[in-house]
């Protein structure tokens, strides 16, 4: 449904984005994830026809964006950071607005706000003026605005940018019932968002992206999967030795930071590798060597240790796109 290509777009020498190229199938909701300034809104501003790009192509239900200008804006629902309302107007009325300038039949307007009033839950607040609605529903409207002329692809940049935290999961679930039905890009820094939302992950950093996948098999593929966090009494760096032999283990460390109720105790990170369950002979290894072991529990890689991973190192990890998938059905 959405094809980018090796995009590119620069202002004067300065690069906002270089070589963006991901997909977007038909009734996916893809969150496009990276740190403030990595190019998240322009790239959403190129896919919308607001902003043209240096280099690259982007297409939308087969139509290109440079090329086919108004096919895609017919054929997609944006919304910005802000989201573009006249506070003076009634939502039903700005909503019949919309839908006229956006190409809706006359004979088929009434329906397509009801429809969009109906999904975006503004039945009681239909007759109210905009500028009396709260953040939270000024969101809605936005949200209403951008599927009323039911396009096949939609894109939101930062949708719950400002939002409290039940206003958040009502915006979400309000996304999340529109997959299926349309394509979806998601634009955030709100890891949360992503991973509670989203069924596959593009992220970008200092305008490039650095990786695609599920937010599940990038937390395997990066992070090795699962892992411990053992507390142990004895001498740390042998128990690193030690542990380091044990099967299935990939990586051991200590972690900083932990109060110690006595100070021959440390504690440790253990790595497992990837499909590998190495729990019992970590017990077992670390008690038969004389070690005490206090406390031991299981720990699951992140969506933000991917993230930080990410972001704070220059790995470029696209190669990880869906290639790791042929990976998890070999």
């Amino acid at each position: 449904m959405i094809e980018v290509e090796h995009l590119s777009k620069t202002y004067g020498s300065t690069p906002a984005i270089t070589d963006v190229t991901f997909s977007v199938e038909p009734g996916e909701i893809l969150g496009f994830l990276g740190p403030n300034g990595a190019g998240k809104t322009t790239t959403m501003r190129i896919l919308a026809g607001y902003l043209p790009a240096s280099s690259g192509t982007a297409k939308i239900a087969g139509f290109d964006v440079h090329e086919n200008s108004l096919a895609v804006r017919q054929r997609i629902g944006y919304l910005p950071e802000t989201p573009p309302l006249y506070p003076d107007m009634t939502v039903e009325g700005f909503l019949h607005f919309v839908a006229r300038i956006k190409g809706v039949s006359a004979g088929d307007r009434n329906s397509k706000v009801d429809a969009a009033i109906q999904r975006c839950n503004l039945e009681d607040r239909r007759k109210v003026i905009i500028r009396k609605l709260s953040k939270g529903y000024r969101q809605r409207v936005g949200i209403a605005q951008a599927i009323v002329h039911d396009p096949p692809a939609i894109i939101l940049d930062e949708p719950t940018v400002g939002l409290d935290p039940r206003q958040i999961i009502d915006v979400r679930n309000l996304i999340k019932s529109l997959a299926g039905t349309h394509t979806i890009i998601l634009s955030t820094h709100i890891l949360p968002e992503v991973s509670m939302t989203c069924s596959r992950v593009a992220i970008i950093n200092r305008g490039k992206v650095v990786a695609t996948n599920t937010p599940e098999l990038l937390m395997t593929q990066l992070t090795g999967g699962s892992g411990y966090e053992l507390e142990i009494e004895g001498e740390a760096a042998l128990a690193k030795q030690v542990l380091q032999k044990v099967p299935g283990v990939s990586l051991v460390e200590s972690i900083p930071g932990h109060h110690l109720p006595k100070d021959n105790r440390a504690y440790l990170r253990v790595i497992s590798q990837g499909g590998r369950e190495p729990g019992k002979d970590i017990a077992t290894t670390l008690i038969s060597c004389g070690f005490g072991l206090h406390e031991m529990r299981r720990v699951s890689a992140s969506l933000e240790d991917v993230f930080l991973q990410l972001t704070t190192e220059e790995k470029n990890l696209a190669t990880l796109d869906e290639s790791a998938q042929d990976e998890g059905a070999a």
